[in-house]
């Protein structure tokens, strides 16, 4: 995959993911089914770990990285977990947050990220 590829898709999802949150936050407020800040809170938290874990990964694992920025890299992306490991926790016992809110909002990224690979046309081939 060329770098070019990756941005593409990485904004391609990330637009799907914010249309698709905008739509269950208004069909939240609609319906009055799901907590609102909830479940903005699980969407942000995703696509920034989605954004973040990206750009990451691409930074540590290009094919022209040296071995020093592979083990930086590695090593920031374990913190970046365990940074956000910790955020999630911190926010279920801090903060009272209704919990199918946050996974489905969470989830939301699970569904942008089908709906950006097929829309992305012809996938390519090693024919």
């Amino acid at each position: 995959m060329t770098p070019g590829l990756s941005s593409a898709y990485l904004v391609r999802v990330l637009t799907w993911h914010t249309l698709l949150l905008l739509l269950l936050l208004i069909g939240s407020q609609i319906m009055r089914v799901l907590a609102p800040n909830a479940l903005l809170l699980g969407g942000v938290f995703m696509g920034l770990n989605f954004g973040l874990l990206s750009v990451g990964i691409r930074w540590a694992l290009s094919p022209t990285a040296s071995r020093k920025r592979q083990r930086v890299g590695m090593a920031l992306l374990g913190l970046k977990l365990l940074l956000f490991l910790g955020l999630v926790s911190a926010l279920f016992f801090r903060m009272d947050l209704d919990g199918v809110s946050f996974v489905v909002g969470v989830s939301s990224l699970l569904i942008a990220s089908v709906i950006g690979t097929l829309s992305s046309g012809p996938s390519f081939s090693s024919t």
